[in-house]
């Protein structure tokens, strides 16, 4: 009997141990970010940059000058950049490495995307305390370089970095979609350029582009192809239809409300334009700015940040020179239902700064990310493409103003579709939009595409589009995207909450097994005295 005691009593204690154990390989999250007095000059911080550039040469260029320049002002900070060409890859990486606690110390991503890193424990740092502090925030009087105040960062921009009421990101550049026109061939055709296009004179329009000759060739080109309105984001697109009508698409709790009558009708009249051939998308046929190159597109639809690819002398044109047309493009803003209350969407990367166990290493990824608002890094960037500063103070600069004002003098630096294109932007910020942002939001939007791309898949393999096929749609897509479970109170109080942790497991496999133990014994010491009697 003593025997068997000790045996259990080892058990038991073995079980209790198991969780000190346990907590020896890790924890989740980290603890809340904690401003420190200041960055210790002897200590050496290495921190690691996830940043995107479209394979661009210029932006590679940017960035390296922004680090060597950085680390020239704070010699005991070295910064690493790593390169991606996709932001769902950046995306993808920083899950995976929230669950090994390897994540970068500043990426550039997108709110939505930082609404599912935060769900992790204190993962991303709310940078409230860090803007606002005299020392070190925007503008304070410690920091080493010139850099904006929070009053010269664009508040447009800056709100959509606003999650759960606290700011998780520094907005870095922004851009808008916009319409680009061949303008010839909107004149050969007998119209006249609107000063705001509106959905039903790129319909009609479009639809009137698809005349042909004797020889079945497109009697506005000449050629054999002509699809004259391409979109290139179709999740923007319906998006910015329905933001445009004052439809359903999502609130700011999450709940779901794009499966609705409007979103219905403007999925069928896209299907009727799908089924003429005047309408298709980047993923059905290909980039619209090749198309629109070669003459064989009117409306191309795609960001600001595109706009070095479009028109007849764009410099970074994906197609052979030996394939481009000559026309003159024009810079408009995206098709509108209501050409008074114009809506277009607001996108472009933002900042934000991952937590660590090291204060100061925190501080010295802000003070990086916080570099990346000065003029050097704002003008220079937002001149490789039709992107725009987020600060008032790179904006009203003397020397971007002197960038916009030479608009045409080359094809390259001051192409004048790029600086057209930023333009437009500075002057609808007040237009734009985004959508609320919530765990979960990135799937809405891939769903809100994929309604489109379905649609137009459909018509054109002749499927019968109707209520029927759209109750049938709604259903598949709330489906592939998990919408069902979101945008209900009791669905989110049911969130996953993820695996139970290993040290649990043992532990409670430790105890059921001691108990199991113990009740065997005494049925066995039992069954024993009964049969003695």
């Amino acid at each position: 009997m003593k025997k068997f005691a000790r045996i259990v009593s080892a058990v038991l204690s073995f079980a209790l141990v198991l969780p000190m154990l346990a907590g020896c390989h890790g924890k989740k999250g980290t603890s809340e970010y904690v401003m420190p007095a200041g960055l210790d000059p002897n200590k050496t911080y290495e921190i690691v940059f996830w940043a995107k550039n479209d394979t661009n040469i210029t932006q590679t260029k940017i960035y390296n000058q922004a680090i060597e320049d950085f680390e020239k002002l704070y010699p005991n900070i070295k910064v690493n950049l790593r390169l991606y060409t996709d932001y769902n890859k950046i995306y993808n990486d920083v899950i995976t490495n929230i669950s090994t606690g390897t994540t970068p110390n500043v990426c550039i991503t997108y709110p939505d995307h930082i609404a599912t890193y935060k769900t992790g424990n204190n993962v991303v740092v709310p940078l409230d305390t860090l803007i606002d502090d005299p020392s070190y925030g925007l503008g304070g009087s410690e920091v080493l370089f010139d850099s904006p105040t929070r009053d010269e960062v664009i508040p447009e921009y800056l709100n959509e970095c606003v999650l759960d009421d606290h700011v998780y990101a520094l907005p870095y550049m922004r851009s808008t979609e916009a319409c680009y026109v061949n303008k010839d061939y909107v004149e050969a055709l007998g119209y006249e350029i609107p000063e705001t296009l509106t959905w039903d004179f790129i319909w009609e329009l479009s639809e009137k582009a698809l005349a042909k000759n004797p020889d079945g060739t497109y009697v506005v080109n000449g050629k054999d192809v002509m699809i004259p309105c391409i979109y290139k984001s179709s999740d923007n697109m319906l998006i910015s239809m329905l933001k445009q009508q004052g439809a359903g698409y999502s609130d700011n709790d999450g709940n779901i409300l794009i499966f609705n009558d409007t979103t219905k009708q403007d999925l069928m009249t896209i299907s009727e334009h799908t089924k003429t051939g005047a309408f298709s998308t980047f993923k059905i046929s290909g980039y619209p700015g090749n198309f629109f190159n070669a003459g064989e597109c009117i409306f191309a639809i795609d960001s600001t940040a595109g706009a070095t690819w479009m028109g007849t002398n764009a410099p970074l044109s994906d197609i052979h020179e030996n394939q481009i047309a000559q026309f003159t493009t024009v810079v408009k803003t995206i098709p509108q239902f209501d050409p008074d209350n114009p809506y277009m969407i607001s996108q472009g990367p933002s900042i934000c700064v991952f937590n660590k166990p090291d204060s100061g290493e925190v501080l010295a990824s802000w003070l990086f990310a916080q570099y990346m608002l000065t003029n050097e890094v704002q003008i220079a960037y937002s001149s490789t493409e039709g992107y725009v500063p987020v600060t008032s103070k790179a904006r009203n600069s003397a020397e971007y103003q002197e960038y916009l004002s030479r608009s045409g003098e080359d094809n390259n630096l001051y192409y004048s579709v790029k600086i057209d294109a930023a333009k437009l932007l500075i002057e609808n910020t007040s237009n734009t939009f985004v959508t609320p942002v919530f765990n979960g939001s990135t799937s809405l939007r891939n769903a809100a595409g994929q309604l489109i791309e379905n649609t137009a898949k459909s018509t054109r393999r002749g499927q019968t589009i109707d209520d029927a096929y759209f109750e049938s749609l709604y259903d598949d897509t709330k489906a592939l995207y998990r919408l069902d479970q979101l945008g209900s109170a009791d669905l989110n109080s049911k969130a996953d909450l993820g695996p139970m942790p290993a040290g649990s497991i043992i532990l409670l496999s430790t105890l059921g097994i001691a108990w199991v133990v113990i009740v065997a014994y005494f049925i066995v010491q039992f069954a024993k005295k009964k049969r003695a009697v």
